[in-house]
């Protein structure tokens, strides 16, 4: 009995590691890599990466080494980098919930909250993205034009005119956050919004961090600033609801649209928790992406005098059609072709989003490997944008290559993402993008102080001390 009692002890252990190891995958089918440490994994290597603007080189050294698919560790988790056109296609695609899920890192989703776009799937995802896109869609977006311009034009007041220097990058978030405190949360107080912007800035600074919630950490102070923010948000709920009932239209502003969805009886109805988070996010994906964008255009007119002439030309006509005191129109904005090209090369050779995240409910077969249930998938934007097999001389900054953008494979430019898959704010930033450059090709001329052409991420694209430049107003359009 003894001896049978040790064979059990010994035996059932091994009976138990052996069926776990059935249900993985075959070894040598899982992408070749290395997790390396427990929790840090490859984390540091990519953030210190990233901050010395070498990521790119940094994943180009992993596809050399194992291909366009390898397994690492980052944020806390198993992980498998794709890269190229398929791999896009794989991340962007995919629609079907029971395959992959939206997924971002813990960190990201603990201050963001579990209820915005980037971590809901299937109906749901529909669901709130509807809600979204019924403000954030053209024929919406047409008759707040003018808004969008009053507050560039107040801004270029108050921080350009009368400047012989200014840094470009910070005026930028300004601009770009004032702008969604206007159109989308309607907020008009300018002390109120400079209380919603130091918590928000000090919220999206532990995005992209360890998730160890520790004293000091900047993870630590994301959450801090997120739980604040969150507060702000739901007074501001209670206000746009009271504004609702005293017969303000829905159409006023983002939250009292959603607030209206949201009061509706209807399976397309959105919770209060959805309007916060979502909120969070486009504070954060509004703010951040476009005031990289308009600020590295602004590096690329500087950099290229055939561009930039270009550049005024069409906006100095679109000026001089408009009356003293007229506002911009949708029209108007339909005419600036070669501005938005430039705006899309920039976005080719500086995309403001690095890459992001998607989770597996199920192995996935790609590529001749299998990627494992729960692993995270992660993608990276500017790898297919600087490939010399889609892009013919990546390095060359060329609009021109956007005079017809059925000629570029799909899902090979992706700053907005792709398919079912696209940012719904798309068109709002086009709008704000290309009001904030008119006004400023038109009225300034402008030299960079540092030439260099060097940015880091962490985790946007911020130029060598957010890109100072002397300024000359122009005498003439």
């Amino acid at each position: 009995m003894n001896i049978f009692i040790a064979l059990v002890l010994i035996l059932f252990p091994l009976v138990t590691i052996i069926l776990k190891r059935r249900k993985l995958p075959p070894q040598q089918r899982i992408p070749p890599g290395s997790l390396g440490l427990p929790l840090i994994g490859q984390s540091l290597g990519l953030l210190q990466a990233m901050r010395a603007n070498t990521a790119e080189k940094w994943l180009e050294d992993r596809v050399k080494k194992y291909g366009p698919i390898s397994k690492l560790s980052l944020f806390g988790k198993p992980t498998v980098f794709v890269y190229g056109q398929d791999a896009n296609k794989l991340v962007f695609a995919s629609s079907n919930s029971n395959t992959m899920t939206n997924h971002q890192t813990q960190s990201v989703r603990m201050i963001l909250g579990d209820r915005c776009l980037l971590e809901l799937n299937g109906e749901d995802h529909k669901r709130v993205r509807g809600a979204l896109a019924s403000f954030l869609k053209p024929e919406s977006l047409k008759m707040y034009v003018g808004k969008i311009e009053e507050e560039v034009q107040t801004h270029i007041q108050m921080y350009w005119q009368g400047k012989q220097q200014v840094t470009v990058l910070p005026l930028m978030k300004n601009l770009t956050f004032n702008i969604i405190c206007s159109l989308l949360f309607g907020i008009e107080s300018r002390e109120r919004r400079n209380e919603y912007v130091q918590q928000f800035q000090e919220m999206i600074q532990g995005m992209w961090s360890i998730p160890v919630n520790l004293p000091f950490t900047r993870f630590n102070r994301s959450l801090k600033a997120s739980a604040k923010v969150q507060k702000l948000l739901k007074d501001l709920l209670q206000e746009k609801r009271q504004e609702l009932l005293k017969g303000a239209p829905s159409n006023q502003d983002l939250i009292s649209c959603l607030l209206s969805i949201h009061g509706e009886e209807s399976q397309d109805s959105v919770s209060e928790d959805e309007i916060i988070h979502n909120v969070m996010l486009i504070m954060a994906a509004g703010h951040d992406t476009s005031s990289v964008l308009i600020t590295f255009i602004l590096r690329v007119l500087a950099n290229n005098p055939t561009v930039y002439e270009a550049v005024l030309k069409e906006q100095d006509e679109i000026a001089k059609s408009k009356s003293s005191g007229e506002h911009l129109t949708w029209q108007d904005l339909a005419k600036m072709r070669y501005t938005w090209k430039v705006a899309l090369e920039t976005l080719r050779v500086y995309p403001p989003i690095f890459g992001g995240f998607r989770k597996t409910v199920k192995d996935i077969e790609f590529g001749g490997y299998i990627i494992p249930t729960g692993w995270q998938i992660f993608w990276v934007t500017s790898m297919t944008h600087a490939d010399e097999h889609i892009f013919q001389e990546p390095e060359k900054f060329d609009p021109d290559r956007f005079d017809s953008q059925a000629s570029i494979p799909p899902y090979c430019f992706v700053p907005f993402g792709a398919g079912p898959r696209i940012c719904p704010g798309y068109e709002f930033a086009k709008i704000e993008t290309l009001v904030a450059l008119h006004h400023l090709v038109t009225k300034f001329k402008w030299k960079l102080c540092c030439p260099d052409n060097f940015f880091k991420r962490d985790p946007m694209p911020n130029p060598t001390k957010g890109m100072p430049v002397q300024l000359t107003p122009r005498t003439s359009t």
